[in-house]
């Protein structure tokens, strides 16, 4: 069983930025893919960045310019940079690994973007 333990959500107001953190009860390196999505209220789930083994990066569009996805592997542990919030990023994140044909998921954390 894998489990994944994220960090960090918090009301914040619109500008503002927080980091999210999920950490991992296993070497990060053993996933060949790490991620963070994000669902809003009445919404699907996202896909918000990714991180490959290989340390390649992918965003979506809407985060492109404001997020930076990193990782600490002495710490096990992925990060979620958020800058220059908006409303619209109001959502649960969740951290996602991938490894041998496997999702695995955390419990998720609220971020809520307000003034």
């Amino acid at each position: 069983q894998v489990q994944l333990v994220e960090s960090g959500g918090h009301l914040v107001q619109p500008g503002g930025s927080l980091r999210l953190s999920c950490a991992a009860c296993r070497s990060i390196f053993s996933f060949e893919i790490m991620a963070w999505h994000r669902q809003a209220p009445g919404k699907e789930r996202e896909l918000v960045a990714r991180i490959l083994k290989t340390g390649s990066t992918e965003y979506a569009d809407p985060v492109k310019g404001r997020f930076t996805i990193s990782r600490d592997s002495a710490k096990n542990t992925v990060y979620l940079q958020m800058n220059s919030l908006k409303p619209e990023d109001t959502a649960v994140y969740y951290c996602n690994a991938y490894s041998n044909w496997k999702n695995f998921w955390g419990q998720g954390t609220q971020v809520t973007v307000s003034s």
